[in-house]
């Protein structure tokens, strides 16, 4: 059995190497080939491109990579000619996958999606498009089935893998020997993103109000997680610029989550992750100006942060464009601090978002549907299993 996997940034390779290993560990005879990043890699998968090399976002960006885009849309098509595999898995990365839909339907070749499109924000009618292209669906957060059920699509959700793997890796007594964090120290997280564009657009706000922060709280550390594949260097000169003190870290992000009073966060992954350690969050977000205006025309949504939404209740403070301002941010963000009543208010309304992910075990159930998927196209062609 071969399966191929396409996955584009970070959070999708994240994802895409979970399936791997757990396909592997329920047959390990399968192949797995396909299009993502080191994780998968490492997870077994071969890949025929890195999307490191075509990690874009936004109108203008991805218009002047087009012809690149492009040239990778031939190459997976080649691929999945030469290869002929038994099921094609889109993991999110919606605009380029959905069109390696088109042309794996058009060779014949089933397609599965894993989180699919979010139709249930805007293009309500991008899910009955997808429906035809794509034989199962698994989404990962409840909301999302409605508006593909309603499409027709074969569509469940089976829990979120992040249940399992947001944890603390080390003990805390360890993580605060490793952060130089003693009991009863202050300490707020920076959460900048991973993309070159969310870097510009909000680190400096986020340093600016650190740095009205360290006034108001002077005893308050900060922190800032190196996402992959991001330039250190970059981040540092930004942050010397701002004048204020900020320990960049490479490991144990989610034990260091867990010792945090609060996170300055660019909205993502990344606020549920924190919402699974205990840690709220006020949440960022901006747009280029031409991506914003033709977001505000096709997006009606109430909330834009995940646990806000999972909630149905805007609990968890959200600052978008123009609101997104140092002072904003402070004024936000000194009651998140331990010891003040509203945290204890936010916490608790975290773990009520966070049991909304289902249980343990997620990716291993996606790979039974998975697995399934790619049987019942290898006995509709009479192939042996």
């Amino acid at each position: 059995m071969k399966i191929m996997l396409s996955a584009g940034e970070v959070s999708g390779d994240l994802h895409g190497a979970r399936i791997a290993r757990a396909i592997l560990s329920q047959a390990p005879s399968t192949v797995l080939v396909g299009f993502g990043g080191a994780e998968m890699e490492d997870a077994g998968v071969r890949l025929f491109a890195n999307y490191e090399s075509y990690n874009v976002m936004g109108v203008l960006e991805v218009l002047k990579n087009l012809p690149r885009i492009y040239r990778l849309l031939n190459l997976l098509t080649d691929a999945m000619r030469d290869e002929k595999p038994d099921l094609l898995v889109l993991i999110d990365y919606p605009d380029f996958n959905w069109r390696l839909a088109k042309r794996a339907k058009a060779l014949g070749i089933p397609v599965f999606s894993y989180i699919p499109p979010s139709a249930w924000a805007w293009r309500k009618g991008r899910a009955a498009a997808c429906a035809n292209l794509a034989e199962e669906f698994v989404a990962i957060f409840p909301h999302e089935l409605p508006v593909y059920e309603a499409a027709g699509a074969n569509i469940s959700f089976v829990g979120n893998p992040l249940v399992d793997t947001v944890k603390a890796e080390l003990p805390e007594r360890v993580a605060r020997e490793r952060f130089a964090f003693p009991e009863g120290s202050h300490g707020i997280l920076l959460l900048p993103g991973s993309r070159r564009q969310e870097i510009e657009m909000l680190l400096p706000d986020m340093l600016q109000a650190a740095r009205r922060l360290s006034v108001e709280r002077p005893e308050t550390k900060f922190y800032l997680p190196v996402a992959p594949g991001v330039d250190e260097s970059a981040l540092r000169a930004k942050i010397d610029a701002a004048g204020v003190p900020v320990t960049l870290t490479h490991e144990a992000r989610y034990a260091l989550m867990g010792l945090m009073d609060a996170a300055i966060a660019t909205s993502g992954t990344v606020v549920m992750e924190a919402a699974l350690m205990g840690l709220p969050c006020v949440v960022l977000y901006r747009f280029a100006p031409l991506n914003y205006f033709i977001g505000k025309l096709l997006v009606h949504i109430q909330s834009f942060s995940l646990p806000n939404i999972l909630l149905g209740e805007p609990f968890e403070t959200e600052l978008l464009q123009d609101e997104v301002t140092p002072e904003a941010i402070l004024r936000e963000t000194l009651p998140l601090y331990r010891g003040e009543a509203h945290r204890h208010e936010v916490t608790a309304k975290l773990a009520e978002a966070c049991r909304r992910l289902g249980p343990p075990g997620a990716s291993g159930r996606v790979a039974e549907k998975i697995l399934a998927a790619a049987r019942r196209h290898i006995s509709s062609n009479g192939d042996e299993t």
